[in-house]
C-alpha cells in the first residue's frame, strides 16, 4: 500500500511534501514530511460514519485524525505528527508554505493550489526517505480577481489581519446566519475548490470556531 492509496481510502489526500530541517523539532529519523488534508467532497461522508463523529464526545475530528493517521503512519512505517495536542505545537502553517502548494492569500489565510481557502491539515506523516524539493508553483491568486478581499460583510480582514472578535460578534447576530450555517463567506468566495466543500462540513467547523464546547 502506498501512502497516497492509504490516505485516499480514508478520505484524505497528500496535500504537500517538504524536506525536514533541524529546527522543525522532529526526530532525526524523519527526513521528509507528507501533509494530509481532507479529500473533498468524499471526506465528510466518510467522517460522518465514523465512531468518533457518532459517539457524541468532544473533539471528534481530532480524535478521528489521531486514530486514522496514526494507523496509516504505522502501515507505511512513518511518524505521525498533528496540529493539535500541544504544547509543543508543530508549525503546520510554515510547513504548508514550504511545501510549494500553499501560499498566504490576499486576506492572510492559507490558500492551496487545489483546495483554495478551504485547505486544512488533519496531520502529517514523517518519512525516512528524503524528498527532492521542487520549485513552488505560481499561487492561484496571481490570476484571480480576488473576490475574497471584499467578501466579509463586516470587514474582518480589512485591517490587514484577521479580527476574530469582530467576526464572532457578527456570527452572534441574526444577519450572520449565512456564515454560521454555510461557512465563512471569505473562504467560499475563493474560486479554487469552491464546489468541493459540503455546506454541512463548513457548518461543523464554523460551530466549533464560534462556540467551542469541550466535555470534561
Amino acid at each position: 500500500m502506498t501512502l497516497a492509496d492509504g490516505a485516499a481510502a480514508e478520505g484524505l489526500f497528500v496535500s504537500g511534501h517538504l524536506s525536514i530541517r533541524p529546527e522543525d523539532g522532529l526526530p532525526p529519523t524523519v527526513k521528509s514530511l507528507a501533509l494530509l488534508s481532507p479529500d473533498e467532497p468524499r471526506f465528510w461522508t466518510l467522517f460522518r460514519q465514523s465512531a468518533e463523529y457518532l459517539d457524541g464526545e468532544a473533539d471528534p475530528l481530532d480524535r478521528w485524525s489521531a486514530r486514522v493517521i496514526g494507523q496509516l503512519s504505522e502501515a507505511v512505517g512513518g511518524t505521525p505528527v498533528f496540529p493539535f495536542g500541544g504544547p509543543p505545537w508543530h508549525p503546520f502553517i510554515a510547513w504548508a508554505l514550504r511545501s510549494g502548494r500553499a501560499w498566504s492569500s490576499p486576506v492572510g489565510l492559507l490558500v492551496h493550489d487545489s483546495a483554495g481557502l478551504f485547505i486544512s491539515y488533519r496531520g502529517a506523516i514523517g518519512l525516512a526517505e528524503t524528498f527532492d524539493d521542487t520549485p513552488p508553483a505560481a499561487p492561484p491568486c496571481e490570476e484571480c480577481s480576488r473576490p475574497c478581499a471584499t467578501a466579509c460583510p463586516v470587514g474582518a480582514f480589512a485591517g490587514g489581519s484577521y479580527d476574530v472578535p469582530l467576526c464572532k460578534s457578527w456570527l452572534d447576530r441574526p444577519e450572520g446566519r449565512d456564515c454560521r450555517d454555510n461557512g465563512c463567506l471569505v473562504r467560499r468566495a475563493c474560486p479554487v475548490g469552491a464546489d468541493l466543500r459540503d455546506p454541512q462540513q463548513s457548518a461543523f467547523h464554523m460551530s466549533a470556531f464560534h462556540r467551542p464546547v469541550r466535555k470534561a
